[in-house]
């Protein structure tokens, strides 16, 4: 399996839990009765967090990340299997994805349109911080069907030949799960965040759980990603992006 491209479709960074200040979870009120989606809100942000990998031959792999990123600019991370040492970076910008395996070598450089034709899965990096934070996925237009269910808005979105169908919870307008799925039944990705966290009075995901289907030259591929975010600290403090190949 390519390991790069889970660490890529995850996007997150983690560092160990240890060295972590304890997370307070988000407690909402239930009191949104129109369709008002709450979308994570910084300048520059930088977020740590532990990692879990399930690959479809029954290995699990257990990591350590690091993120910094500036909001609808530049997303990058490090990502280590444990004893400080560095196994991947990563760096994102609104043209290309960019990862350096320093372990197996197998590097990236590709812009969005060459990712999609290769691993069968249509990118952003708007869609990459969206999925991350548990925001909806594009903003809400006249295009998409929008039902409230109980406590829940269930909304259906299709956009570049995916669809995308999410619940958010009335109690603090973030995505509770999201289903997406490739038309072309190439790729598809499944994420529940069963809990959210207070992170500079915003809600932040504590916990998600990704189920991701892909495609790479060898064949199909299932992979089961679980984080755990021990810091996240949206601020308005710059903060550098080192990366080269």
């Amino acid at each position: 399996m390519n390991k790069l491209f889970v660490v890529l479709l995850t996007l997150s960074v983690f560092s160990l839990a240890s060295c972590a200040k304890k997370v307070i979870l988000y407690e909402g009120d239930g009191q949104m009765e129109e369709f008002q989606p709450v979308t994570a809100e910084y300048d520059y942000l930088s977020a740590k967090a532990k990692i879990v990998i399930e690959e479809e031959s029954g290995k699990i792999t257990r990591g350590t990340l690091s993120l910094r990123a500036k909001k609808d600019s530049v997303l990058w991370f490090t990502m280590s299997p444990g004893m400080g040492m560095e196994a991947i970076r990563g760096f994102f910008t609104q043209e290309r994805i960019q990862i350096r395996d320093r372990i197996g070598n197998e590097n990236i450089n590709l812009t969005y349109d060459e990712f999609e034709k290769f691993y069968g899965l249509k990118l952003s990096l708007e869609l990459f911080q969206n999925v991350l934070w548990a925001n909806i996925p594009y903003e809400f237009d006249y295009q998409d069907r929008l039902l409230r269910v109980g406590k829940k808005f269930e909304l259906t979105q299709v956009r570049n030949n995916v669809r995308y169908f999410s619940k958010v919870d009335t109690s603090h307008g973030k995505v509770s799960e999201l289903v997406s799925n490739s038309l072309d039944d190439r790729g598809s990705v499944l994420a529940s965040f069963p809990r959210f966290q207070d992170a500079s009075s915003q809600p932040f995901p504590a916990e998600v759980l990704f189920k991701l289907a892909y495609q790479i030259p060898e064949g199909s591929q299932n992979t089961i990603i679980h984080l755990e975010w021990t810091s996240i600290d949206p601020n308005s403090e710059s903060l550098s992006f080192p990366f080269r190949f």
